[in-house]
């Protein structure tokens, strides 16, 4: 039995080699001039989404049909008004905070389906078979059809979007740590560790999916960028937020109508969704150069 001053010993030289790691990482991703501009932009969406009840002075479904249809740089609407005299600022902030919920909802659940799935499939042969037919299955739809398949049967709203992109996310995350599981399963400690009694669970949950974090931080952010496109591409389609919810797709759809009279109605969320989706897939790129060059998303 190893000391408690060995123990403390070892213990200190992790923490020194996971903060030595990522002290490599952040540099790695500091050199990558885009994925910084990404990482501003992010951290400017948040900020405001998390302070946008002291950046707006109006409310994101006040009316005022005095003053419909603003121009950009209007006196007390720097952004202009809609077509019912509504705030555009302020349904742009309202915005970004609806995308950044469902995004990170729907990615969330995704990724706790695809890491359950995807370490039964990769561990135990017997699943693997028929986990990953059902995977199969699903990547036989195109994604955005899946997602419309799933909101058509359940119903048009937000919960029901978060569900169908969460649902869509599963197969590509269980690809990823089955792959890993395979590789990793082989490795001697891990048969140390079946040698010794250890149960599955633990050695599936504290041994071998540690081992998955890279690739899966890099698919969870990249996805980011997908569920909150999918999620302004539904809404467009009228099969998301509803009126008059302040969500980026939503805005654009009402806003089609008025593109010769007031185009920044649709303009304005649509550079909102450019940016936000632009973010996030240069940041997962950099991830992925920072965690692993060679990394392959497509197992």
């Amino acid at each position: 039995m190893p000391s408690a001053a060995e123990a403390t010993g070892k213990n200190s030289e992790t923490e020194k080699k996971n903060h030595s790691r990522l002290v490599e990482i952040a540099k790695s991703l500091l050199k990558n001039k885009l994925s910084v501009i990404g990482l501003i932009i992010i951290a400017l969406i948040v900020f405001t989404a998390i302070f946008s009840p002291f950046i707006t002075s109006h409310g994101p479904y006040e009316q005022n049909l005095e003053s419909t249809e603003l121009a950009i740089g209007s006196e007390g609407h720097f952004l202009g008004t809609d077509n019912y005299g509504r705030d555009m600022w302020s349904r742009i902030v309202h915005g970004a905070v609806i995308s950044l919920l469902v995004g990170l909802c729907s990615v969330g659940l995704g990724l706790i389906g695809g890491i359950i799935l995807g370490l039964l499939a990769g561990y135990y042969r017997k699943l693997d078979g028929i986990i990953m037919r059902i995977v199969d299955l699903l990547f036989a739809f195109p994604g955005i059809l899946l997602a419309m398949l799933i909101i058509a049967m359940l119903g048009t709203s937000l919960v029901n979007v978060v569900i169908a992109i969460s649902i869509w996310s599963i197969p590509g995350c269980a690809r990823i740590v089955r792959g890993s599981v395979l590789s990793v399963k082989k490795q001697e400690y891990i048969l140390a560790m079946k040698s010794i009694g250890a149960s599955d669970w633990r050695i599936l949950f504290k041994h071998i999916l540690p081992n998955c974090t890279a690739p899966l931080i890099v698919f969870g952010t990249m996805r980011m960028a997908t569920a909150i496109l999918s999620t302004s591409a539904l809404s467009y389609l009228g099969l998301g937020a509803q009126p008059p919810t302040a969500e980026w797709g939503a805005m654009i759809a009402a806003g089609q109508d008025f593109m010769w009279e007031a185009p920044h109605l649709a303009i304005i969320p649509g550079i909102a969704i450019m940016l936000t989706v632009f973010a996030f897939n240069v940041v997962g790129d950099g991830l992925r150069d920072a965690l692993d060059p060679n990394m392959d998303l497509n197992n």
